[in-house]
């Protein structure tokens, strides 16, 4: 009986792909969490961009020097605060659901990463490609800087995915890491996560401090550049998936 146990058990594939993509579709089932209220955000946000323009070109003012202000808002980055929360709904809403139906935390948080993966691609292509239409169309023909802004000023359609890419799966990963950390440990762990990233960071602000390294830290950065600077958000990430999928083999839903 031990032997048969083990032959089967040993037989268990370790992927199961059937099973991730299941997982993929299961955190799917409402569209709005990851698609919807995101780009209803960007909407928004653009309209309001669009009607300051006009008002200020009514009135009368520079629009040239409008489009430069604008360069410089967060307008753009809009959504990815609440991309925060979509982590970690992804894992609080799904998670006891999939263990329930025979998924294992293997094939739930491979899938979720991969569900992260796929909304990231589709994020960046949208935003890269509007970033290249705002600028083929004059600014939206009135002035009006909501997607050619902040560091996307200067990419092409190439650097303005890539990074963006890069930043969501940053903002995806960390909410759902610290959402493991909560299934685990409950409020308890989110205290000492949070001490702990706070100590951290006291440690190397002092560090940094202390030791003058402050320039010589934004010179490193300066040297790899923008597309190494999120190249830094995206290994960030990975490790986030890492630290997520150990804490959450030993998460019991509740």
């Amino acid at each position: 009986m031990t032997a048969v146990t083990a032959t089967a058990v040993g037989t268990t594939p370790r992927v199961r792909p059937n099973e991730i993509w299941r997982i993929v579709r299961l955190h799917v089932v409402n569209p709005s969490i990851f698609f919807i209220v995101p780009w209803t955000i960007i909407a928004g946000a653009w309209a309001v961009s669009m009607v300051l323009v006009l008002i200020i070109s009514a009135a009368g003012g520079p629009t040239d020097e409008v489009t430069k202000g604008m360069q410089y808002s967060w307008a753009v980055l809009s959504p990815q605060w609440y991309l925060v929360v979509v982590g970690v709904q992804a894992i609080a809403f799904t998670f006891q659901f999939a263990l329930g139906f025979g998924a294992t935390r293997r094939d739930y948080w491979v899938g979720t990463v991969i569900m992260f993966l796929l909304v990231s691609a589709f994020n960046a292509v949208a935003i890269a490609t509007l970033v290249i239409l705002e600028r083929a169309t004059d600014h939206w023909w009135i002035g009006t800087a909501m997607f050619d802004a902040l560091w996307y000023v200067d990419s092409d359609w190439l650097t303005a995915a890539y990074t963006t890419f890069a930043f969501q799966m940053f903002i995806l990963t960390i909410g759902a890491a610290a959402t493991t950390v909560y299934m685990r440990w409950r409020m308890a762990g989110m205290l000492t996560l949070g001490a702990s990233a706070l100590a951290i960071l006291l440690g190397i602000v002092a560090i940094l401090t202390f030791t003058e390294s402050w320039i010589p830290l934004w010179e490193w950065f300066a040297s790899v550049g923008l597309v190494g600077g999120f190249s830094i958000l995206l290994v960030l990430s990975a490790l986030c998936a890492v630290f997520g999928y150990a804490i959450i083999r030993r998460a019991t839903p509740r």
